[in-house]
């Protein structure tokens, strides 16, 4: 007989645990299949933040429906569903403390909104869990969920939360005592060392993961791993009544008594899609995700039985870099530089050396100026992150550590001239980058006046909120400025990476994919970087991402079992 379940959820992030969650909590019996080695999905290498208007976690917060949809019309800049916008500003909330009374622990964060001049804008929209003890999910469990990057970690092996992350990053007061403790507290945690050389302490987005999940499996949720999905299966009726996996070689068919949740991620590693939806597609291996995860497989699958899209053309962009991978021939890693490119004694040029974009903008912005000056110019993508020796000194540049961690005569020979470059003199740099070296000395040039004055009048860096939120409060009148003129200097080229894609699966306001008439697909939802997105073309906040995700896992979830208690109640 074929197995059965009263929901099927494709995907372990956290849309699916989500709807898991919801579902199984509502009395529906939960199936999840994910087609990784790993549960947890992207978002359990993310950074964890959930971006929630109107939380009111700490009291009443002054913030509502109202000014949260007030600062999305106004940075928005495609038409979107206005209706499911506004059904996610609603439930939310709703989310949230619904997550909040399962057991996963919840706190607000004083993190600008990405627009932080735009009007209704906030800086405490953006919401975090703290750290997880990973073994809470038991021995054979804490291994398997989806670990960090080593950009996450220090020594690519210790776990950091965002404040010790930060605290390092910016070499804060205290730094090596915060370093010391957590490589001791490793290693004095014998019991865990003897299981696995994995940080117990799960922390960002793993923190979050481990969490939801601890509640997932006490609802008695099933999960299975190494389960990729093959299609749909439909119903005479034209109801979607299953799926179709394939597990190690073999293919099996499930049914879904009252509904289907693609959560699967996007399609960011399939280079067909980029091509076919993109304007300038880019690299997949310029990609941040998990290598080869999110192929865009239930996109397919759905478009194959009707599904319609939207925001295909959009990603959610963050500058990259990429180095050989520590230990391994023949593999590179890519390293998010997202905050890098916006730190003073530095300058993001094109190819024609000049500069494009703020460079201390919201990571999706700088993402979007660099598809916008290559269909310009033909000069980006990727573009070049100049810097001096006292940013080298402080700063990270993707994934070149400061000369604290990483002096230049511990950088492998064959790095130099190849993935980092350094000269003399900016003419030199120019030189060996392929730049005209009166181009991009007179950039230099201009930006060391903006250092003395604070003001860039071309860009305006370091002229709101969220760029001086990543500025070092050290450097006047400008954090985010300071003069590019102390030898050797530097260059590494960075890429258009993105954390998955925008677009998607058209959804309504309750989740449920739509056909191209506009009409739901029965008994079919989606949610996570399956979904379109909510904002469209907009990246409006730290865990914009996350934040829908959960939403409309959440909202896909009632509305099918809110359907399965209607149908029980009618044939009782």
């Amino acid at each position: 007989m074929m197995e059965s379940f009263d929901l099927i959820v494709v995907g372990s992030g956290a849309a699916g645990a989500m709807a898991a969650l919801r579902g199984a909590d509502l009395g529906l019996s939960v199936l999840i299949v994910e087609k990784a080695h790993q549960f947890g999905g992207t978002s359990a290498t993310s950074g964890g933040v959930m971006w929630v208007p109107g939380h009111g976690l700490d009291g009443d917060q002054g913030d509502s429906a109202a000014e949260a949809l007030r600062y999305l019309r106004s940075v928005i800049g495609v038409s979107v569903d206005a209706e499911r916008l506004a059904a996610y500003v609603d439930r939310a909330p709703e989310m949230l403390r619904f997550l909040k009374d399962s057991g996963v622990p919840v706190m607000a964060a004083a993190w600008p909104d990405y627009f932080p001049d735009a009007p209704g804008a906030r800086a405490d929209r953006s919401i975090i869990c703290p750290t997880f003890d990973g073994r809470q999910l038991g021995d054979d469990r804490y291994p398997l969920m989806r670990a960090q990057y080593s950009r996450f970690t220090l020594f690519r092996r210790y776990a950091m939360d965002l404040s010790q992350t930060f605290a390092l990053m910016m070499q804060q007061r205290g730094w090596r005592w915060t370093a010391a403790k957590m490589i001791a507290r490793y290693w004095l945690d014998i019991g865990t060392r003897r299981l696995s050389a994995r940080d117990r302490r799960f922390t960002q987005g793993a923190g979050l993961m481990g969490a939801l999940y601890k509640q997932v499996f006490a609802r008695g949720v099933e999960l299975r791993l190494e389960t990729a999905l093959e299609g749909l299966t439909l119903a005479a009726d034209g109801r979607v009544s299953g799926i179709t996996v394939r597990r190690f070689g073999q293919v099996q068919q499930i049914a879904a008594h009252h509904g289907v949740v693609l959560a699967a991620g996007g399609f960011e590693w399939n280079q067909a899609l980029r091509e076919r939806f993109y304007p300038v597609p880019g690299l997949a291996r310029h990609s941040s995700t998990p290598e080869e995860g999110n192929r865009g497989e239930a996109l397919i699958a759905a478009e194959a039985i009707g599904a319609s899209l939207a925001h295909t053309d959009q990603g959610w962009w963050i500058p990259t870099m990429t180095l050989p991978a520590p230990g391994a021939a023949n593999f590179h890693e890519i390293h998010q530089a997202a905050f890098d490119v916006g730190r003073p004694w530095s300058v993001c040029v094109n190819r024609l050396g000049l500069r494009f974009v703020n460079e201390a903008t919201g990571y999706d912005r700088f993402g979007q100026a660099m598809v916008a000056d290559q269909v310009k110019t033909g000069a980006n993508m990727p573009c070049w992150l100049i810097f001096d020796a006292k940013f080298r000194a402080k700063f990270s540049a993707g994934g070149l550590m400061p000369t604290v961690h990483t002096p230049d005569h511990r950088i492998p020979g064959h790095w130099w001239d190849h993935y980092v470059f350094r000269a003399g003199s900016i003419e030199e740099l120019a030189r060996k980058i392929g730049i005209a070296p009166q181009a991009l000395s007179e950039t230099v040039q201009v930006m060391n006046g903006y250092a003395q004055t604070g003001v860039d009048p071309e860009f305006g860096r370091g002229g709101n909120i969220y760029d001086r939120f990543f500025g070092d409060p050290g450097v006047t009148p400008n954090p985010n400025l300071g003069p590019i003129d102390t030898a050797p200097f530097y260059a590494v080229p960075i890429d258009n990476g993105d954390l998955g894609t925008k677009g998607g699966l058209r959804c309504d306001a309750q989740a449920r994919v739509l056909d191209g008439g506009g009409r739901p697909i029965p008994h079919l939802y989606a949610a996570g970087n399956c979904a379109a997105s909510p904002f469209g073309d907009c990246y409006p906040g730290a865990g914009a991402t996350i934040g829908p995700a959960l939403t409309f896992g959440f909202v896909a979830a009632e509305d099918i079992a809110a359907r399965a208690h209607e149908q029980q109640r009618m044939t009782a």
